[in-house]
């Protein structure tokens, strides 16, 4: 399935959905990352700078915020699942790595497995800030008032602070922010008769006192790979890696070592 990828090949939609801060076109590996839910590509900018030396890196742009504001959103973790799998068609001359934090570790689960049934297994997955697929809670956000939500954001900490200080703005964005939790909050994990679905290494990092996945919930992920499982925590709470972004972006360069000795399904 994989795809000649030559210079001035990228049309309109490939050009929404992937941004390239770093290019670094002469590395064997891809490292496309997904945001969070109400986040966006350039969350990942420090992290391609960082990272730039050991991958390709590629960060998706959902729709419905920043320069993608006016497009119809997505709320199911299936239509963004099937739309960035379009998008990284062209890009799959070489291997890839998922790097999902939050709802883009989940994104980056299903995108992997869609790989995976095309005989196409991922070189890696790297899930930051998310319980696994199979871990269950009830939660709805997405279904409270505008106040209700921004607390939640704020309670987080996973925004622009100065996003978060500018009303007028915070309120333009809610309705991206309210889908995306929407589509991560109504996402149940569906068992194809794999088991497990994943064949690829996974790597797994969380912040130790994040409100919103426990340990023993991040280390759950290794039931969904007969790969190579990794596992490390950091201080700090959902956004951990914001503070700890030497740490982590050392944690990725590592697991993008790793899974580069991996040999090939």
């Amino acid at each position: 399935m994989s795809t000649q990828r030559t210079q001035g090949s990228q049309d309109a939609d490939d050009e929404l959905w992937v941004r390239r801060f770093h290019p670094a076109p002469e590395k064997p590996v891809r490292l496309v990352c997904l945001p969070h839910a109400g986040g966006s590509a350039s969350f990942f900018f420090p992290f391609s700078a960082a990272l730039a030396p050991h991958a390709d890196v590629l960060a998706i742009q959902y729709p419905g915020r920043q320069d993608r504001r006016g497009e119809p959103l997505l709320g199911t973790v299936q239509e963004l699942t099937d739309a960035v799998l379009e998008a990284l068609r062209p890009w799959h001359d070489r291997p890839l790595v998922f790097f999902g934090h939050s709802m883009g570790a989940v994104l980056s689960f299903e995108l992997a497995r869609r790989f995976e049934r095309e005989g196409a297994p991922v070189q890696g997955l790297i899930a930051s800030g998310r319980r696994a697929p199979t871990v269950h809670r009830e939660e709805n956000v997405h279904q409270r008032g505008d106040d209700a939500l921004i607390a939640e954001i704020r309670a987080l900490s996973g925004t622009d602070t100065g996003l978060l200080a500018d009303e007028e703005l915070l309120r333009m964005v809610l309705p991206a922010i309210r889908s995306d939790y929407k589509a991560i909050e109504t996402y149940r994990y569906r068992p194809d008769g794999t088991q497990p679905p994943l064949t690829s290494p996974v790597s797994v990092l969380t912040g130790e006192s994040d409100p919103r996945v426990s340990i023993p919930e991040a280390q759950a992920w290794q039931e969904l790979s007969s790969g190579k499982f990794t596992f490390r925590s950091f201080p700090g709470g959902h956004f951990y890696l914001t503070p700890r972004q030497a740490e982590v972006t050392r944690a990725v360069a590592e697991d993008l070592a790793a899974f580069a000795r991996v040999p090939a399904n």
